[in-house]
Protein backbone atom coordinates (compact mmCIF):
# COMPACT_ATOMS: atom_id res chain seq x y z
CA UNK A 1 0.00 0.00 0.00
CA UNK A 2 1.34 3.36 -0.84
CA UNK A 3 0.69 6.63 0.78
CA UNK A 4 -1.31 8.29 -1.84
CA UNK A 5 -3.76 4.92 -2.69
CA UNK A 6 -7.12 5.32 -2.67
CA UNK A 7 -7.88 4.07 1.46
CA UNK A 8 -5.16 6.76 2.31
CA UNK A 9 -7.02 9.28 0.26
CA UNK A 10 -10.38 7.98 1.37
CA UNK A 11 -9.44 8.02 5.19
CA UNK A 12 -7.91 11.66 4.60
CA UNK A 13 -11.31 13.32 3.55
CA UNK A 14 -13.57 15.01 5.67
CA UNK A 15 -10.85 15.13 8.39
CA UNK A 16 -9.50 18.71 7.50
CA UNK A 17 -5.77 19.76 7.35
CA UNK A 18 -4.98 17.58 9.83
CA UNK A 19 -6.21 14.22 8.36
CA UNK A 20 -4.31 15.04 5.06
CA UNK A 21 -1.18 12.80 4.96
CA UNK A 22 0.11 14.56 2.56
CA UNK A 23 -0.53 18.00 3.70
CA UNK A 24 1.20 16.86 7.13
CA UNK A 25 4.22 15.68 5.55
CA UNK A 26 4.57 18.85 3.79
CA UNK A 27 4.59 20.60 7.02
CA UNK A 28 6.92 18.28 9.06
CA UNK A 29 9.16 18.44 6.02
CA UNK A 30 8.84 22.04 5.85
CA UNK A 31 9.61 22.76 9.04
CA UNK A 32 12.92 19.78 9.08
CA UNK A 33 14.53 21.67 5.74
CA UNK A 34 14.23 25.15 7.01
CA UNK A 35 15.61 24.24 10.45
CA UNK A 36 18.69 21.89 9.18
CA UNK A 37 19.20 24.98 6.89
CA UNK A 38 19.15 28.46 9.22
CA UNK A 39 21.30 25.98 11.58
CA UNK A 40 23.75 26.25 9.21
CA UNK A 41 23.35 30.20 8.35
CA UNK A 42 23.58 30.70 12.33
CA UNK A 43 27.08 28.93 12.34
CA UNK A 44 25.70 26.23 14.71
CA UNK A 45 27.54 23.10 14.91
CA UNK A 46 27.41 20.25 12.67
CA UNK A 47 25.82 23.52 10.60
CA UNK A 48 27.86 22.40 7.48
CA UNK A 49 26.39 18.49 7.09
CA UNK A 50 22.84 19.99 8.16
CA UNK A 51 23.12 22.45 5.19
CA UNK A 52 23.64 19.76 2.94
CA UNK A 53 21.18 17.60 3.49
CA UNK A 54 18.38 20.60 3.91
CA UNK A 55 16.51 19.31 1.06
CA UNK A 56 15.98 15.19 2.06
CA UNK A 57 12.85 16.26 3.58
CA UNK A 58 11.39 17.99 0.17
CA UNK A 59 12.28 14.51 -1.55
CA UNK A 60 10.67 12.51 0.80
CA UNK A 61 7.72 14.72 1.24
CA UNK A 62 7.35 14.58 -2.93
CA UNK A 63 8.43 10.73 -3.32
CA UNK A 64 6.19 9.83 -0.89
CA UNK A 65 3.13 11.86 -1.39
CA UNK A 66 3.38 13.21 -4.53
CA UNK A 67 4.81 16.66 -6.18
CA UNK A 68 2.24 18.97 -4.28
CA UNK A 69 3.61 17.96 -1.04
CA UNK A 70 7.04 18.62 -2.31
CA UNK A 71 5.98 22.27 -3.87
CA UNK A 72 4.12 22.67 -0.44
CA UNK A 73 6.96 21.66 1.90
CA UNK A 74 9.45 24.11 -0.37
CA UNK A 75 7.08 27.18 0.04
CA UNK A 76 6.86 26.74 4.03
CA UNK A 77 10.85 26.20 4.44
CA UNK A 78 11.48 29.10 2.35
CA UNK A 79 8.82 31.51 4.63
CA UNK A 80 10.19 30.14 7.60
CA UNK A 81 13.93 30.84 6.43
CA UNK A 82 12.90 34.35 5.36
CA UNK A 83 11.14 35.14 8.39
CA UNK A 84 14.28 33.88 10.96
CA UNK A 85 17.49 34.27 8.32
CA UNK A 86 15.92 37.46 6.09
CA UNK A 87 15.39 37.86 2.09
CA UNK A 88 18.98 36.98 1.04
CA UNK A 89 18.96 33.88 2.91
CA UNK A 90 15.57 32.74 1.47
CA UNK A 91 17.13 33.43 -2.03
CA UNK A 92 20.29 30.96 -1.43
CA UNK A 93 17.78 28.11 0.06
CA UNK A 94 15.42 28.75 -3.08
CA UNK A 95 18.21 28.44 -5.44
CA UNK A 96 20.07 25.49 -4.03
CA UNK A 97 17.48 23.48 -2.47
CA UNK A 98 13.49 25.48 -2.66
CA UNK A 99 13.49 25.27 -6.28
CA UNK A 100 15.16 22.34 -7.46
CA UNK A 101 13.90 19.46 -5.48
CA UNK A 102 10.32 20.21 -6.45
CA UNK A 103 11.30 20.66 -9.93
CA UNK A 104 13.42 17.53 -10.00
CA UNK A 105 9.81 15.45 -8.04
CA UNK A 106 8.01 16.55 -10.73
CA UNK A 107 10.43 15.72 -13.33
CA UNK A 108 10.69 11.99 -11.77
CA UNK A 109 7.23 11.04 -11.30
CA UNK A 110 5.61 10.45 -14.57
CA UNK A 111 3.66 7.18 -15.78
CA UNK A 112 3.29 5.60 -12.49
CA UNK A 113 7.63 5.16 -11.89
CA UNK A 114 10.60 7.22 -11.35
CA UNK A 115 11.96 8.41 -14.51
CA UNK A 116 15.85 9.46 -14.46
CA UNK A 117 16.62 10.95 -17.59
CA UNK A 118 15.46 14.40 -17.20
CA UNK A 119 15.81 14.89 -13.86
CA UNK A 120 19.64 13.90 -14.66
CA UNK A 121 19.47 16.45 -17.07
CA UNK A 122 18.24 19.14 -14.67
CA UNK A 123 21.21 18.90 -12.20
CA UNK A 124 22.88 20.63 -14.83
CA UNK A 125 20.48 22.95 -16.33
CA UNK A 126 18.99 23.93 -13.25
CA UNK A 127 22.64 25.39 -11.62
CA UNK A 128 23.35 26.68 -15.87
CA UNK A 129 19.87 28.74 -14.97
CA UNK A 130 21.22 29.95 -11.12
CA UNK A 131 24.35 31.08 -12.83
CA UNK A 132 22.90 32.87 -15.54
CA UNK A 133 20.54 34.92 -13.21
CA UNK A 134 23.28 35.52 -10.79
CA UNK A 135 25.02 36.98 -13.73
CA UNK A 136 22.71 39.21 -15.12
CA UNK A 137 21.50 40.68 -11.98
CA UNK A 138 25.18 41.24 -11.07
CA UNK A 139 25.45 43.54 -14.39
CA UNK A 140 27.16 40.78 -16.51
CA UNK A 141 30.27 38.25 -16.10
CA UNK A 142 32.24 41.02 -15.02
CA UNK A 143 29.91 41.88 -11.92
CA UNK A 144 29.78 37.98 -10.82
CA UNK A 145 33.58 37.80 -11.55
CA UNK A 146 33.85 40.62 -8.87
CA UNK A 147 31.22 39.09 -6.45
CA UNK A 148 33.34 35.72 -6.42
CA UNK A 149 36.54 37.91 -6.28
CA UNK A 150 35.75 39.66 -2.89
CA UNK A 151 33.81 36.40 -1.46
CA UNK A 152 36.95 34.38 -2.01
CA UNK A 153 39.08 36.63 -0.48
CA UNK A 154 36.79 37.25 2.80
CA UNK A 155 36.62 33.23 3.12
CA UNK A 156 41.09 33.09 2.66
CA UNK A 157 41.30 35.87 5.08
CA UNK A 158 39.00 34.30 7.71
CA UNK A 159 40.58 30.78 7.14
CA UNK A 160 43.96 33.16 8.02
CA UNK A 161 45.18 31.73 4.86
CA UNK A 162 47.25 34.23 2.27
CA UNK A 163 45.37 35.55 -0.54
CA UNK A 164 47.96 35.93 -4.00
CA UNK A 165 46.21 37.45 -7.32
CA UNK A 166 46.69 34.17 -9.11
CA UNK A 167 45.35 31.97 -6.87
CA UNK A 168 42.35 34.27 -5.95
CA UNK A 169 41.63 34.43 -10.22
CA UNK A 170 42.20 30.71 -10.62
CA UNK A 171 39.93 29.68 -8.05
CA UNK A 172 37.65 32.58 -8.96
CA UNK A 173 37.35 31.04 -12.42
CA UNK A 174 35.74 27.97 -11.46
CA UNK A 175 33.98 28.61 -8.10
CA UNK A 176 30.80 29.02 -9.68
CA UNK A 177 31.36 25.59 -11.39
CA UNK A 178 32.60 23.72 -8.24
CA UNK A 179 29.35 25.35 -6.32
CA UNK A 180 27.16 24.19 -8.90
CA UNK A 181 29.05 20.57 -8.74
CA UNK A 182 28.32 20.10 -5.26
CA UNK A 183 24.93 21.29 -5.41
CA UNK A 184 24.08 19.07 -7.71
CA UNK A 185 25.65 15.75 -5.88
CA UNK A 186 23.79 17.24 -2.90
CA UNK A 187 20.53 17.09 -4.79
CA UNK A 188 21.53 13.22 -6.17
CA UNK A 189 22.28 12.16 -3.13
CA UNK A 190 19.12 13.54 -0.53
CA UNK A 191 16.81 12.45 -3.20
CA UNK A 192 18.52 8.62 -3.91
CA UNK A 193 18.41 8.67 0.08
CA UNK A 194 14.86 9.76 0.49
CA UNK A 195 13.85 7.20 -2.08
CA UNK A 196 15.33 4.17 0.23
CA UNK A 197 14.60 5.72 2.71
CA UNK A 198 10.55 5.44 1.63
CA UNK A 199 11.32 2.56 0.20
CA UNK A 200 12.41 0.75 3.51
CA UNK A 201 9.14 1.37 5.52
CA UNK A 202 6.44 0.81 2.17
CA UNK A 203 6.11 4.75 1.57
CA UNK A 204 7.78 5.06 -1.71
CA UNK A 205 4.14 6.29 -4.05
CA UNK A 206 6.42 4.48 -7.14
CA UNK A 207 8.89 1.37 -7.80
CA UNK A 208 12.28 2.13 -7.46
CA UNK A 209 14.48 3.23 -9.89
CA UNK A 210 17.05 1.30 -11.66
CA UNK A 211 20.01 3.97 -10.94
CA UNK A 212 22.96 2.41 -13.24
CA UNK A 213 20.43 2.56 -16.39
CA UNK A 214 19.94 6.18 -16.55
CA UNK A 215 20.20 8.08 -20.06
CA UNK A 216 20.47 11.38 -20.68
CA UNK A 217 17.93 12.97 -23.24
CA UNK A 218 19.34 12.60 -26.85
CA UNK A 219 19.91 16.53 -27.10
CA UNK A 220 21.93 17.06 -23.97
CA UNK A 221 25.27 16.45 -24.74
CA UNK A 222 24.86 19.52 -27.85
CA UNK A 223 24.97 22.02 -24.52
CA UNK A 224 28.03 20.91 -23.07
CA UNK A 225 29.37 21.24 -26.85
CA UNK A 226 28.04 24.53 -27.25
CA UNK A 227 29.31 25.95 -23.66
CA UNK A 228 32.82 24.42 -25.10
CA UNK A 229 32.59 26.44 -27.87
CA UNK A 230 31.61 30.01 -25.87
CA UNK A 231 34.60 28.81 -23.64
CA UNK A 232 36.75 28.81 -26.60
CA UNK A 233 35.88 31.94 -28.05
CA UNK A 234 36.10 33.74 -24.42
CA UNK A 235 38.53 36.51 -24.19
CA UNK A 236 41.28 35.79 -21.90
CA UNK A 237 40.46 36.96 -18.59
CA UNK A 238 36.71 37.18 -18.86
CA UNK A 239 36.01 33.51 -19.01
CA UNK A 240 34.94 32.66 -15.82
CA UNK A 241 31.61 32.35 -16.72
CA UNK A 242 31.83 30.82 -19.85
CA UNK A 243 33.93 28.09 -18.04
CA UNK A 244 31.73 27.60 -14.93
CA UNK A 245 29.19 26.96 -17.55
CA UNK A 246 30.57 23.92 -19.14
CA UNK A 247 31.80 23.16 -15.53
CA UNK A 248 28.12 22.87 -14.78
CA UNK A 249 26.65 21.63 -18.04
CA UNK A 250 29.60 18.70 -17.46
CA UNK A 251 28.53 17.79 -14.49
CA UNK A 252 24.93 14.75 -15.63
CA UNK A 253 27.76 13.58 -17.96
CA UNK A 254 30.05 13.06 -14.72
CA UNK A 255 26.75 11.59 -13.02
CA UNK A 256 25.78 8.99 -15.70
CA UNK A 257 29.72 7.85 -16.20
CA UNK A 258 29.44 7.06 -12.35
CA UNK A 259 26.22 4.72 -13.17
CA UNK A 260 28.22 3.05 -16.10
CA UNK A 261 31.09 1.96 -13.17
CA UNK A 262 27.70 0.47 -11.22
CA UNK A 263 26.23 -0.87 -13.80
CA UNK A 264 30.14 -2.76 -15.17
CA UNK A 265 30.65 -4.28 -11.28
CA UNK A 266 26.88 -5.23 -11.25
CA UNK A 267 26.84 -9.17 -10.05
CA UNK A 268 30.55 -9.44 -10.09
CA UNK A 269 32.07 -10.76 -6.85
CA UNK A 270 33.82 -8.43 -4.34
CA UNK A 271 31.67 -5.69 -6.38
CA UNK A 272 31.36 -3.74 -2.68
CA UNK A 273 35.26 -3.32 -2.14
CA UNK A 274 35.68 -2.89 -5.62
CA UNK A 275 33.09 -0.06 -5.04
CA UNK A 276 34.57 1.90 -2.03
CA UNK A 277 38.04 1.62 -3.61
CA UNK A 278 36.62 3.43 -6.78
CA UNK A 279 35.17 6.06 -4.79
CA UNK A 280 38.43 6.55 -2.35
CA UNK A 281 40.33 6.86 -5.78
CA UNK A 282 38.03 9.30 -7.11
CA UNK A 283 37.92 11.60 -4.07
CA UNK A 284 42.10 11.61 -4.42
CA UNK A 285 42.59 11.84 -7.75
CA UNK A 286 39.26 13.65 -8.60
CA UNK A 287 41.04 15.92 -10.80
CA UNK A 288 42.47 12.74 -13.20
CA UNK A 289 38.98 10.18 -12.78
CA UNK A 290 36.44 13.41 -13.42
CA UNK A 291 37.33 14.07 -17.35
CA UNK A 292 37.68 10.15 -17.35
CA UNK A 293 34.26 9.79 -15.97
CA UNK A 294 32.82 12.18 -18.28
CA UNK A 295 34.02 10.27 -21.47
CA UNK A 296 32.73 7.53 -19.89
CA UNK A 297 29.57 8.73 -19.82
CA UNK A 298 29.37 10.56 -23.56
CA UNK A 299 30.68 6.76 -24.62
CA UNK A 300 27.52 4.92 -22.97
CA UNK A 301 25.29 7.65 -24.27
CA UNK A 302 26.73 7.54 -27.86
CA UNK A 303 28.36 3.68 -28.06
CA UNK A 304 25.31 1.65 -25.56
CA UNK A 305 22.31 2.88 -27.06
CA UNK A 306 20.78 -1.32 -26.71
CA UNK A 307 21.21 -0.83 -23.41
CA UNK A 308 18.04 0.08 -20.91
CA UNK A 309 17.50 3.67 -20.94
CA UNK A 310 15.19 5.71 -19.03
CA UNK A 311 13.21 8.20 -21.32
Amino acid sequence: MTATGPQGQGQGQGQGVFGNPGLLAAGAAGFASAVAALWAMRGLPLGTGLFWIASFPLFAAGLGFGPASAIAASLLATLLVALAGGGFAAVIFLALFGMPAPLLVLAALRGGKVTLSLPLALLGLWPLFVLMVASATLGGGEGLEASMRAAMEMALTRLGMPAPEAVVAELVRVKAGAIGFWGALALLANAAAAIGFLARRGLLMVPKPDWSAVRLPGWYPLLPAAALGLFLAAPAGGDAVSLSALLILLVPLFLQGLAGVHARLRGRKGRLPMLVGFYVLLVVFLQVMGPGLVGLGLYDQFQRRAAPRQS
